[in-house]
């Protein structure tokens, strides 16, 4: 009887302290008061322990060593000390997969995966010869289209429609338009089907004449104005809706890399200021991000 239940002690001693290390956290610093709190109640077990030893009381001895046990298995369950048990449970959760339809569905709408796939059409047979923005500066502009919440977009050189439909991405999320500019019959019908094929021609006036007259007719206040036409006459389009622009509005211009052919324009945003510009992407075509200042 005395080698057993000495060997029960020593077995609930070594489970008590296996539960404790595994409670640890990763980075092996432990919680503070859970630490207080298993010395407390391991130092009271060993009290009662050596009571009942000294005693010989052998059936109070075989309730404490049950008592650490089930103590031990709560421990390896709980985890670490003081720790938030969602933040426990969510680690053990399997990351859904990606090629899992149905979960794929569940984060991406419907809606968007349709638009995502036109671009990538787009992408693939229709780039030549469109001068269509790179899908990295792409996603810029649905990225700040969506941040600022826009909800009047204007954009000068709609060609197929690539750029647009990126704007579109953030505008059927935000309410807003866009209102695009071009003056070639042949890329402004091909512009329609591909608004047409993501479904959001909804959300798009296509305006078609030399723009440095039609946006003569626009009204503001406009939340983000995109520059993709004729470098030479960014700046006469600058003029003319700059004060448009509300404050707080964004001009994005493309292909800033080409400083020699825009370089008036490239001093008008960058002096002025009114305005704050930043230029990103300068090792491909370049894109110029300015505010206009509250």
């Amino acid at each position: 009887m005395y080698k057993k239940v000495m060997a029960g002690i020593l077995l609930a001693v070594l489970l008590i302290t296996t539960a404790y290390l595994m409670a640890q956290d990763n980075t092996g610093q432990r919680d503070a008061q859970g630490r207080r709190g298993f010395r407390q109640r391991f130092g009271t077990w060993l009290e009662d322990i050596d009571k009942a030893y000294q005693a010989n009381d052998w059936d109070k001895m075989g309730q404490l060593i049950e008592q650490m046990k089930q103590d031990s298995q709560r421990m390896r369950e709980a985890g670490p000390p003081g720790a938030d048990r969602g933040a426990r449970v969510r680690p053990q959760i399997a990351a859904p997969a990606e090629t899992d339809p149905v979960q794929t569905k569940s984060v991406v709408p419907a809606s968007e995966q349709t638009i995502m796939m036109v671009l990538d059409d787009m992408f693939q047979n229709q780039r030549r010869s469109m001068m269509n923005v790179p899908p990295e500066d792409g996603k810029v502009l649905r990225l700040l289209t969506e941040a600022l919440g826009a909800k009047t977009v204007v954009e000068i050189g709609t060609s197929n429609g690539y750029s647009g439909i990126w704007f579109c991405l953030a505008l059927q999320k935000t309410g807003g338009r866009l209102i695009t500019h071009d003056i070639d019959e042949g890329r402004a019908s091909l512009a329609r089907e591909n608004f047409k094929k993501a479904g959001v021609d909804n959300l798009v006036t296509l305006v078609m004449g030399d723009a440095h007259e039609t946006i003569l007719k626009l009204e503001g206040p406009i939340d983000i104005l995109f520059l993709d036409a004729d470098k030479d006459g960014y700046l006469d389009y600058l003029n003319k809706l700059l004060p448009k622009v509300r404050p707080g509005g964004l001009i994005l211009s493309h292909n800033t890399s080409m400083r020699g052919q825009m370089a008036d324009f490239i001093n008008a945003i960058t002096t002025n200021p009114a305005l704050e510009t930043v230029f990103i992407h300068q090792d491909a075509q370049g894109l110029g991000i300015t505010l206009k200042k509250r």
